[in-house]
């Protein structure tokens, strides 16, 4: 089995874990306020599906060598969760369920040789399309916890978090941190000014991805900066 099989196992393995948590969710507690300020759950879970199909578009364009943009635009992402948030649970579940397989045959449809294919996010650098796997397991992961139900950033897998540790810190902004240490395994990140900073890898982790805020540390950077690390192309 290939590392993109692993991972690909691990997206499965996460995708099911929130299509459970969203199967719970009644109307009304589908309407309800989310982690993120001014969303909703249904705010949050409209969104992973139309992100699940942006993602198809690049993977479309991957394997056909035909450019096929994530969005349009800006606006073209918000308008798809204006336009969804509000529906039933019922409806929110399947529009989950349904986008989720579609991601499933886009990267089944994908010739091997076409993984390593350039495609661009909505911000640069290119990336190769088995990076689009990643993006998406990430999405699921951080907006199960932000649905504000049991799962939080303390149940992400390890293993997603060992990857979030190399891969997050190639994504931010400018640094507000000299250091930042995991108490549990020794690891270091440098940064450039600011404190060094000590906690468990889960919650520097949770810390720089803005999910997560310890007593006396500082904003964490800015997030996302880049829709993949420099040099992956």
């Amino acid at each position: 089995m290939s590392l993109l099989d692993d991972y690909r196992a691990e997206l499965q393995a996460a995708d099911a874990r929130l299509i459970s948590t969203v199967a719970a969710l009644s109307d009304e507690e589908m309407r309800a306020p989310s982690a993120l300020p001014g969303w909703t759950r249904g705010h949050a879970v409209t969104h992973v599906a139309r992100n699940a199909d942006s993602l198809v578009n690049l993977l479309t364009w991957a394997r056909t060598g035909v450019v096929t943009p994530q969005y349009r635009d800006a606006s073209e992402r918000d308008a798809g969760i204006e336009a969804g948030y509000g529906r039933p649970a019922k409806e929110q579940l399947a529009d989950l369920e349904e986008s989720t397989a579609r991601f499933a045959a886009a990267m089944d449809a994908i010739p091997e040789e076409r993984w390593n294919a350039l495609i661009s996010g909505t911000r640069p650098p290119e990336h190769p399309a088995w990076y689009v796997v990643m993006r998406r397991l990430r999405e699921v992961e951080i907006h199960h916890g932000d649905l504000g139900t049991e799962y939080t950033w303390r149940d992400w897998p390890d293993r997603y978090v060992d990857w979030e540790w190399r891969d997050s810190p190639a994504l931010l902004g400018e640094p507000t941190y000299r250091s930042l240490t995991a108490t549990d395994t020794g690891e270091k990140i440098g940064g450039t000014d600011g404190p060094d900073l000590q906690a468990t890898k889960r919650e520097l982790v949770a810390w720089l991805i803005g999910r997560h805020a310890p007593g006396g540390f500082p904003a964490p950077p800015p997030w996302m900066v880049r829709s993949a690390p420099e040099g992956l192309a």
